[in-house]
């Protein structure tokens, strides 16, 4: 694809694009393992030569997803957390959170969902976008906010809750458009007057709230001073 469509894309369809092509590299890369090792041992045969082939295909492209799984899924900068709803993850970046969502005007338990669902709370967690640390900040946004050090969790986080705390002042306070905008950029949301309709962004704020309300059920003394 040239530069010039690529550059008009929005973030949400250049994020599917990006991914398109990485799983269909994964797939070409996954049939030339296969075709090397029907080669190299010799096992192909006139009765067996299409099981084996499909076989051999089906393992390779395992073997070539497992390995390049970090890349696949950070084509957008969102990670799948380990511990999607148990709401215990990332406890150590509890006080962090709070301070900075105190800070910033943010519930904490939306902090803390975002956080899960962008890093899985890895603080060297990077994608092939460019984005990294536990907020998944792109170079530029993170400079905007002030971070030096985008793998440095105390600046992530309070990077990552000052632009969620400007989004929510963009939206008039609107979680859902404040979330969908730090996952698709304002842009997206200001064009179609809410969410868009990108499934990669819609399936986002749906997991970022879904993991605050397992926060909040298991934290409820944080939930009750949470802001509305």
């Amino acid at each position: 694809m040239s530069a010039q469509a690529l550059s008009g894309m929005s973030a949400g369809e250049l994020a599917v694009t990006q991914r398109v092509q990485q799983l269909q590299a994964l797939i070409e890369s996954a049939r030339q393992v296969a075709a090397g090792g029907l080669l190299s041992t010799g096992s192909e045969s006139a009765a067996g030569s299409v099981p084996a082939t499909s076989t051999n295909f089906a393992s390779a492209l395992q073997a070539a997803t497992t390995a390049d799984a970090s890349s696949v899924a950070g084509a957008t900068g969102a990670y799948t957390p380990v511990e999607s709803a148990g709401g215990e993850a990332g406890g150590e970046y509890e006080a962090l959170i709070d301070q900075a969502a105190s800070r910033n005007g943010l519930d904490p338990a939306v902090l803390h969902g975002l956080i899960q669902q962008e890093s899985g709370f890895d603080p060297s967690a990077a994608s092939s976008a460019g984005a990294s640390g536990l907020t998944q900040l792109m170079p530029g946004t993170a400079s905007s906010m002030g971070v030096a050090n985008p793998m440095n969790p105390a600046e992530s986080i309070e990077g990552g809750a000052r632009y969620l705390g400007q989004l929510m002042t963009q939206f008039g306070g609107n979680t859902e458009d404040a979330l969908a905008a730090y996952n698709a950029g304002p842009g997206a949301v200001e064009q179609y007057g809410g969410i868009p309709p990108y499934a990669e962004t819609q399936s986002y704020v749906s997991k970022v709230l879904g993991n605050a309300e397992a926060y909040r059920q298991s934290h409820p003394t944080t939930a009750t001073g949470a802001l509305a």
